[in-house]
């Protein structure tokens, strides 16, 4: 009997759901009860389930009717989207490489221009003159700096003077970072340094030599990173006053007072050749990647430029009096000082000066007997049109070459008391450095007593980034 009840109820469920749920409600809440409660409410559940899932079957049908859409329509409308995607991808890929394109050929072109010599960037027009207080200066030695250099990454600046030491400084920080210091005359046997004035220095493109020449004819070596002596070359019969390596070798050319220049191998510590031609001491050197240097005469009035492979010279002439330094622009050009007060800009293709600035600094004496001021130091930003001059006037001069370097005019200049010896660009054309003492590198003519001996660095700010290129 009971079996049968089970199954009537069961039954009549089916038939009608609300009898069920009201019988249920009614029951005295025995087992049997409690197990039928739980199925009559699994199959109101799935009942009222399927009566909300009615209007969702039937919003899917609203859409389609919206879109009208057939599964052939919604592939086309798929592909042409994905060939719009690639088309984009394709037309940015093709921008992007002509840009590449661009760039390397601009770097070719760059490249091409300055081994021929007649690469001229065009960035002093750009250039502002910097605030008084944004000049630095860095103070260490104890007499007139003679000579500087730069290390290639600018991170270093490199400094030696009269006092016959040499100063490694930190060029953002102005920190002194090492100093190899100057022995006294008669000590060479056992100090490890100069022990005379230095007059010149030179620093290898990869930044792993630096060279160092002084008043007692030697020729030191040493490891820009740790300032440890490397080598000392022998051979000059005078004073040695211009260092140089070649652009991308360790080869070193020096000159020297005894008028002559010598080429050694830095690498294999060894001496190479000698260059004679000159009729008097030699005060400057330069060179950069061409197996040549140039040179200034002195008092022979002259400027030469040595062939090295050739075993040739030119000569030229256009000074009035000694030209006491020389710089190289770009492969085909330089530009010189002397001591007639003015400054001259060189082609090797002409023997004179294609440029030349008299009394470039003003003059100074009474009224029939003045003198020029003396162009005691030059410098040239490679391959642009911007050179600097330094004389005993308070003040280094900024010049803006003309175009194909025919003319020269002042940009600006900086103010600096006492000599300025010895100029040099940073590679990049952030800064200027200016060594500064109070007598002239070569001599003590006179003394400028209120002169501070140190190494001026001077921020060159530019108006806009870009630069111009022409040959």
């Amino acid at each position: 009997m009971s079996s049968f009840f089970i199954k009537k109820r069961v039954i009549s469920a089916a038939v009608n759901k609300g009898d069920l749920k009201r019988k249920s409600n009614a029951d005295d809440g025995k087992g049997r009860s409690k197990k039928f409660n739980k199925r009559a409410d699994e199959e109101i559940s799935s009942d009222s389930e399927n009566e909300r899932a009615e209007p969702s079957r039937k919003q899917p049908d609203n859409e389609d009717d919206e879109i009208e859409e057939t599964p052939q329509e919604k592939k086309l409308r798929l592909a042409k989207l994905y060939l719009d995607q690639l088309r984009e991808e394709e037309d940015k890929k093709a921008e992007e490489e002509s840009f590449e394109a661009d760039l390397i050929a601009g770097r070719l072109q760059d490249d091409l221009l300055e081994q021929k010599g007649k690469l001229q960037r065009l960035i002093a027009k750009d250039l502002i003159a910097p605030d008084p207080e944004e000049v630095r200066l860095l103070r260490g030695h104890k007499l007139s700096v003679t000579c500087l250099v730069i290390t290639p990454d600018e991170k270093y600046i490199f400094s030696a003077s009269k006092d016959c030491s040499i100063i490694k400084w930190e060029a953002e920080s102005g920190k002194k970072m090492h100093r190899i210091a100057g022995g006294r005359k008669g000590t060479e046997e056992r100090h490890v340094g100069h022990t005379a004035h230095v007059l010149c220095m030179a620093i290898s493109s990869d930044g792993k030599y630096l060279a160092s020449g002084d008043m007692n004819k030697l020729i030191m070596i040493w490891d820009p990173v740790t300032c440890k002596h490397v080598y000392k070359f022998l051979g000059h019969r005078g004073a040695v006053s211009g260092l140089a390596f070649r652009r991308g070798t360790h080869t070193l050319y020096s000159a020297s007072h005894d008028r002559s220049i010598k080429v050694w191998s830095v690498d294999e510590n060894a001496y190479v050749e000698t260059l004679f031609g000159h009729q008097d001491m030699i005060t400057g050197l330069d060179c950069l990647s061409r197996e040549r240097c140039v040179t200034a005469g002195g008092r022979d009035r002259t400027v030469r430029v040595w062939k090295i492979a050739e075993e040739s010279q030119l000569v030229f002439h256009g000074h009035e009096g000694s030209i006491d330094c020389v710089q190289l622009i770009n492969e085909e050009h330089m530009v010189t000082g002397g001591d007639d007060g003015s400054i001259s800009i060189w082609t090797v293709n002409k023997k004179k000066p294609v440029s030349t600035v008299k009394k470039a600094h003003g003059s100074h004496g009474n009224t029939g007997l003045e003198q020029p001021y003396w162009v005691s130091s030059v410098a040239a930003l490679h391959n642009s049109d911007t050179v600097a001059s330094g004389s005993h006037n308070s003040a280094v001069q900024l010049w803006k070459c003309g175009q194909g370097f025919r003319g020269l005019e002042p940009l600006f200049s900086i103010p600096v008391t006492g000599f300025v010896n010895s100029l040099k660009f940073s590679n990049s054309g952030k800064f200027l450095v200016a060594g500064v003492g109070q007598e002239h590198r070569l001599g003590r003519w006179w003394r400028i007593k209120e002169a501070k001996n140190g190494l001026y660095i001077i921020p060159l700010k530019r108006q806009a980034k870009e630069q111009e290129v022409v040959q």
